[in-house]
């Protein structure tokens, strides 16, 4: 008996429609909090721990390079810290015991300064207060910052030990940054030096490379006359020098020159107004920069001649006079004729050929002295730590290089104006150009000789572990070769060549709030004297003992020296050292204090991975070289990862004045932590980043996209069962080929994760979301889960899906770590369920299948040409949906042909019915250009449409329930 089909049924209640509670709007910003608060209760870190011990998982250590505890973050911050846990999670999930101990740096100038700057504004001084009084006060700081930053990085979703994280600052790492100085000191590495290094004076410190930062700035350029004093024919005459630091002049002792090039005598013949030089004078000068030097000082051509070469021989019998030698009032200070040498740092390309030296400010020059064993008498102390000259200094003590404010101070102009009026100034200009400057203050630096500390890189250490080398240089080199992994491979390269031209490392600072060098010197002894330093175990290790206690503050306490030399030592015979280290030693001593002395350290001391951004070539990496060869003998670290710095979306450096910053805060109120992670994971880190609003919304976009393939997924799964589930041999086809494409991404996703591939990992994953499962096999699918009865491909789908989510899930944890764990709990609830706590789950082998896979690639690319020609059937609205359609499809390929007939080929391309015929196709069939052989020609599906799946077919209305085809008859019972 067969139904009537012109009676209207409502089967919407028959069909396995999806159910889950899972919500299609995120609301991160909301939810995000809450799951924070869920993973602190659960003790999630923890219990990850436990975990690992209990199935004696190998360690991953990866050591976080502390962040500065002097404000809030910002996205540079984010990046890190997010690439960081992206990096834990997955080694966890791949099986490792991935172990992560957040830091702060918190010693240092910049805390320092900000205690200042707030004594300023109390007009209060700060040499006013005890030393100890101005530390808590730093430490105080410190600490408040730290604990503001830390809830901004936990809000950003990282994992790690919060609970008790390192800082430099504490007793126990101030105690072993100590003991860390003491093995330069007793090694023999530590000496004291004088010598030229960047001085920063307005924060009256020495700094380091990695403190420095390059910035344009205008400076004065002068050419300044030596005139020659060595009787012949060139005595009167003058050697030029070019500068662009006015200030250095009354420090000049020498001047040099190069031996391979070709100088000249040139005579000035004439001149116009407002111009320095005279007819009758003479100058010695490069042939190559000759003609822009007499254009600097306004001479035209025809207004000077050559006179003939000056050889190097020539050169090497002159001595020269300072241009201040013998002015009214100079006291004598300039009257010794310099030293006039050659050496290899001249160069012909820009200046006169002669380079005027000054080697208390300048390294070459320094260098050059020192090698001649001259430096007693070429160096000098005209320039105090704030920058200004000695009182005594003839003319221009009490000048300032810099104003108190950092700016152009008063000294260049007095310089300038002293040569103009002794005839000593041929030229003067302006030039821009990159000056280093400090990156705390802003302000320009100088190179000042100054006694400081310093760590020798290539002295041999001494300390009888040489298997990468007996100097910090060569342990330090071999280290980066032979012991470390680069990401990316260019990271390699750049700290190589670094350490490879670095001089000797300046460990102390003229500051405060820090740990200071922890040494003694012989009074009246010289640095030179073999006794000048004392070493002494028994006074180290009371030394030690006290930090221990009561932290560094223990240095500056009445009765210090008494208390550390003890009955050894006559106090009276001993100076004590109160400079502190350079905080970069501090950071670079972190994995003695996390990785060595921590039970949850590294089990060998070293750690799996440091990573930051580039920058810290000079900075961390660097230190911690250096740090680490000087004491253990090789790098602290068996990988480096490096990525790049921030930009707004045209590219620029973000800055507040150009308002084009993005701050993590602002990201996450509006759109969650989990999209400026997704941020993070779809780009490429290596390089500089881009972010901006526009950016934000592609990535939220693609995250909506991600949210709906993990949804369709659980409402399909819904009331799912093991009595379900069918083996993969049982399985149709399609499925077979989702699993064997699981097993190709599986390691993808491993080998990803394993080489912080996090782009690669993500761009496969997004891909295989949103083109193969849902504008494929969830689009095919969807008809068999929503329509079918208790059949084998139904069960089959629900398998693959089930399979699906729990790799999707973990795979995607790392990145999406909130989102995830909602996807998670929607199908596994429970007070001690999480995400988080799971491991990639194995894939089998198996499911690799090659030829199968060769199959349904010709099977896709057929679907596209049948798709896009009922598309266009759309797009002209001939009809509304694809079932509508029971296309003819020609195949040129016979085997092609064969291939689409083996498989329910309608089914997959969503149509009611399809023809397929190796007949010659019509001139007016569809053709896709690039699915060469494979033709469409549009035809109408037969028959009625079911009400129940849609489906228009010729059977329909001949069943047992009306208005439905025989599928839908029997599913309804």
């Amino acid at each position: 008996m067969c139904a009537e089909t012109t009676e209207t049924h409502d089967y919407r209640d028959t069909l396995n429609l999806p159910e889950t509670d899972f919500p299609m709007r995120a609301g991160l910003p909301k939810r995000e909090p809450e799951w924070l608060s869920r993973w602190n209760d659960m003790r999630i870190y923890t219990r990850l721990r436990a975990k690992a011990e209990a199935a004696e998982r190998p360690p991953f250590t990866l050591h976080d390079g502390p962040p500065y505890a002097n404000g809030h973050l910002h996205i540079g911050h984010a990046l890190n810290k997010i690439l960081k846990d992206m990096v834990v999670r997955s080694q966890q999930m791949m099986g490792r015991d991935a172990r992560y101990i957040p830091g702060w740096d918190c010693h240092g100038l910049p805390i320092e300064w900000k205690i200042e700057e707030q004594y300023r504004a109390k007009g209060r001084n700060k040499d006013d207060v005890p030393i100890i009084d101005f530390r808590q006060e730093c430490r105080k700081f410190a600490e408040g910052w730290i604990d503001i930053q830390r809830d901004e990085f936990k809000r950003l979703g990282i994992t790690g030990k919060w609970s008790k994280p390192y800082l430099t600052m504490d007793f126990r790492a101030e105690r072993i940054i100590a003991e860390e100085f003491q093995k330069f000191l007793m090694t023999g590495t530590l000496y004291q030096g004088s010598k030229p290094v960047m001085w920063s004076p307005i924060e009256k410190t020495a700094l380091a490379e990695a403190e420095v930062e390059y910035h344009d700035k205008e400076s004065f350029t002068i050419w300044v006359k030596f005139r020659v004093a060595t009787p012949g024919d060139l005595e009167g005459a003058n050697v030029v020098i070019w500068t662009t630091t006015p200030w250095t002049i009354p420090s000049n002792k020498a001047v040099v020159y190069g031996d391979s090039f070709d100088y000249g005598l040139y005579e000035v013949t004439g001149t116009p107004d407002e111009c320095w030089a005279n007819v009758g004078d003479r100058f010695i000068l490069a042939d190559k920069l000759a003609g822009d030097v007499m254009a600097r000082a306004r001479l035209e051509d025809g207004q000077w001649t050559r006179l003939r070469g000056v050889s190097a021989e020539e050169l090497s019998g002159l001595s020269l006079a300072h241009p201040l030698a013998g002015a009214e009032g100079a006291n004598g200070e300039w009257d010794d004729l310099r030293d006039f040498r050659a050496a290899d740092f001249v160069t012909d390309e820009e200046g006169t050929g002669f380079v005027h030296c000054a080697p208390s400010h300048g390294m070459e020059e320094y260098e050059l002295y020192r090698d001649l064993g001259m430096l007693e008498q070429v160096i000098t102390y005209n320039v105090m730590d704030d920058g200004s000259f000695r009182a005594d200094l003839p003319f221009f003590g009490g000048k300032y290089i810099l104003s108190r404010k950092g700016g152009e101070g008063d000294a260049n102009k007095a310089v300038i104006d002293k040569l103009v009026e002794v005839g000593g100034l041929l030229a003067r200009g302006k030039i821009k150009h990159s000056y280093p400057h400090s990156w705390r203050s802003k302000a320009p630096v100088i190179y000042r000789n100054t006694p400081q500390w310093f760590a020798a890189v290539d002295r041999p250490v001494g300390d009888g572990q040489d298997t990468y080398g007996t100097t910090i240089r060569e342990r330090a080199l071999r280290s980066i070769d032979e012991l470390v992994t680069w990401t990316p491979q260019a990271g390699r390269n750049r700290l190589y060549s670094m350490i490879e031209a670095r001089p000797d490392w300046v460990l102390s600072r003229q500051r405060a709030w820090g740990v200071p060098l922890t040494c003694f010197t012989r009074r009246g002894a010289l640095p030179t004297d073999p006794d000048y330093l004392l070493r002494d175990e028994k006074v180290n290790a009371r030394i030690l003992e006290a930090f221990e206690a009561e932290g560094a503050d223990a240095w500056y306490k009445d009765g210090a020296k008494e208390r550390f030399l003890g009955n050894d030592y006559n106090p009276d015979e001993w100076e004590q050292v109160f400079d502190i280290l350079d905080v970069w030693f501090d950071s670079g001593s972190t994995h003695a204090f996390v990785l060595r002395d921590r039970e949850d350290g590294s089990d060998d001391g070293l750690a799996d991975l440091y990573l930051e951004g580039t920058d810290q070539h000079r900075g961390w990496f660097h230190s911690s070289m250096l740090q680490a060869c000087g004491t253990i003998g090789h790098a602290p670290y068996r990988g480096v990862l490096t990525h790049g710095f921030t930009l707004d979306e045209k590219g620029n450096k973000m800055s507040k004045s150009l308002g084009n910053t993005v701050a993590p805060e602002e990201v996450v109120k509006q759109y969650g932590a989990d999209i400026l992670r997704l941020w993070v994971a779809q780009s490429d880190y290596t390089v500089d980043l881009r972010i901006g609003p526009e950016i934000l919304k592609g990535v939220a976009d693609g995250y909506r996209r991600l949210r709906n393939t993990m949804r369709f997924m659980l409402g399909a799964l819904a009331h799912v069962s093991e009595a379900d589930r069918v083996a993969p041999a049982d399985m149709p086809e399609l499925e077979q080929w989702v699993l064997h494409r699981l097993a190709e991404l599986d390691h993808k996703v491993r080998t990803g994760y394993a080489a912080y591939d996090f782009q690669g990992v993500f761009q496969a994953l997004f891909n295989f979301c949103t083109v193969e499962l849902s504008a494929f096999y969830f689009d095919i699918r969807k008809d068999a889960l929503y329509c079918d009865g208790d059949t084998a491909r139904r069960r089959a789908a629900r398998t693959v899906l089930d399979i699906l989510f729990h790799r999707l899930t973990t795979w995607l944890a790392p990145v999406l770590v909130f989102t995830m764990e909602e996807v998670w709990l929607s199908r596994y609830p429970g007070d001690d369920a999480s995400v988080h706590l799971e491991d990639f789950p194995d894939t089998p082998a198996e499911w690799l299948n090659e030829p199968l896979a060769a199959k349904w690639a010709q099977v896709r690319r057929a679907r596209r040409a049948v798709t896009a020609a009922l598309e266009v059937q759309r797009t002209d609205k001939v009809i509304g949906a694809s079932l509508e359609a029971a296309p003819v499809v020609h195949v040129r390929e016979k085997e092609v042909l064969e291939l689409l007939k083996s498989v329910d080929f309608a089914d997959i391309c969503i149509t009611s019915d399809i023809s397929l015929t190796g007949d010659p196709a019509p001139a007016e069939a569809f053709r896709l250009p690039e699915v060469d052989g494979v033709t469409v020609v549009f035809e109408r599906a037969p028959g009625e449409k079911c009400q129940r799946c849609w489906k228009i077919l010729p059977d329909v209305g001949r069943h047992a329930h009306a208005g439905v085809c025989g599928r839908c008859s029997e599913a309804l019972g």
